[in-house]
């Protein structure tokens, strides 16, 4: 149950980075990803739970400013993440 509910929000946050177009040099805050998930699923330290694990993968970069944290995709991982994507639909 748990690590469903960790890849749906995984999903959510590709997904929305993917719709921004955050490849590479352009990123956006990771207090962004919280929007448009469920009252129950935005709980910050489950969020950065999931992105820590997506940047294990290297699907994202994130980078550290001194008002947050920034995320963006990486492009040399664009199939794979396309394909995380997409399972479900």
């Amino acid at each position: 149950m748990v690590d469903r509910f960790y890849e749906q929000i995984k999903k959510h946050i590709l997904k929305k980075l993917f719709d921004m177009r955050c490849w590479m040099g352009k990123h956006t805050s990771i207090h962004n990803m919280q929007k448009g998930l469920p009252g129950h699923a935005r709980d910050h330290k489950v969020i950065s739970k999931v992105v820590n694990e997506i940047v294990q993968k290297e699907w994202i970069y994130a980078k550290p400013t001194h008002y947050g944290l920034e995320l963006s995709l990486n492009i040399e991982k664009k199939k794979e993440i396309e394909d995380c994507i997409e399972e479900d639909m």
